[in-house]
């Protein structure tokens, strides 16, 4: 009879963190993605507007890797005023061999955190000027967090400015931030004053209306926007993907109807048939990342299923390596 692991969030959180080692295992699945071998559909997405939520599915086959995920995200973000969080979710693990089912992930989202950061720590360590040393993230949420912590693995950051509408919320994370990391972390009252004078700026929120203006941009910074990943939601302004030197997207189709990228065509900034290089190909060297100190680049994030694959993969290795779970037979 054919056996399934179960890992709850717990195992999870015991077995895998968000170090250098789980960097490198996203950074080479976007290398994978860059190879024309991966089999990745688009995102199955479903708005259920009645409870402010919203259902990702997403999925990918990675030549070389024992076994694929099939992950399922909610999103339902009026959970805080009753107690629960806004996301969660589990991912299935399925031979790429026999298709049979060789674990369920239940991480509730664990999982989907921790890649999500690690995908902001490569686009960094390849966009992103060696020297930056520091930051504004713009939204005081778990990726929030989880994002200063990604950068801090590849970069020397040394100090940071948090901005988010609640201002509560932002010095808390800021004080739990420097606490941890022991850099300088601050809070600002505006995002326009939280990116004056930083190397790289990050928003992690759900905005459906821009938050980054283009002029408030200057040479030389690196921008991820994580939020974008609905039809609905923007981050920064349209001009800002016009004004870059160089716009790197995870997965372009994505981008073009979910991303930054969606918002910046629809408004004209930008042609719906330019191509552009995406993250893979730059982490592969297939094409270029930052070629000056002075360019302003921006990573488009929408989230891929290569990522839920390849975190999968590493977390059940891991499991298996030390008998963790509970074996259910089928």
């Amino acid at each position: 009879m054919p056996k399934i692991t179960l890992l709850s969030e717990a195992d999870l959180r015991g077995l895998v963190t968000l170090d250098a080692e789980a960097v490198d295992v996203v950074e080479g699945a976007f290398r994978s993605l860059a190879g024309g071998d991966v089999v990745m559909p688009p995102i199955l997405s479903m708005a259920i507007p009645a409870a402010n939520g919203e259902v990702d599915v997403k999925t990918a086959y990675i030549p070389g890797l024992p076994a694929f995920a099939i992950k399922v995200s909610p999103g339902f973000f009026d959970n805080p005023a009753i107690g629960l969080p806004s996301t969660s979710g589990l991912m299935m693990l399925l031979s790429a061999r026999t298709g049979q089912v060789e674990a369920l992930l239940l991480d509730n989202g664990y999982l989907t955190d921790l890649r999500t950061a690690a995908a902001g720590a490569v686009a960094a360590r390849h966009l992103a000027r060696e020297g930056a040393e520091s930051v504004a993230i713009l939204g005081a949420g778990m990726q929030a967090r989880l994002q200063l912590r990604a950068l801090c693995l590849v970069r020397p950051i040394r100090r940071a400015t948090i901005w988010a509408r609640d201002r509560a919320r932002a010095e808390l994370a800021a004080k739990e931030l420097s606490e941890s990391l022991g850099i300088e972390v601050a809070t600002a009252a505006g995002a326009e004053a939280a990116i004056d004078g930083a190397d790289i700026v990050v928003t992690t929120t759900p905005a459906t209306e821009p938050i980054v203006r283009e002029a408030w941009l200057r040479p030389g910074q690196h921008v991820t926007a994580m939020g974008s990943d609905q039809h609905a939601k923007t981050e920064l302004d349209p001009q800002c993907v016009a004004r870059a030197d160089l716009y790197v997207p995870d997965r372009l189709s994505q981008t073009r109807s979910l991303g930054e990228l969606r918002a910046a065509i629809a408004a004209g900034a930008v042609p719906a048939e330019r191509d552009y290089a995406e993250l893979g190909a730059i982490v592969a060297g297939t094409a270029p990342g930052r070629t000056a100190e002075d360019q302003i680049t921006i990573a488009d994030l929408t989230g891929t299923g290569v990522q839920d694959t390849a975190i999968a993969n590493h977390a059940f290795r891991r499991a298996r390596d030390v008998r963790a779970g509970t074996l259910y037979e089928s």
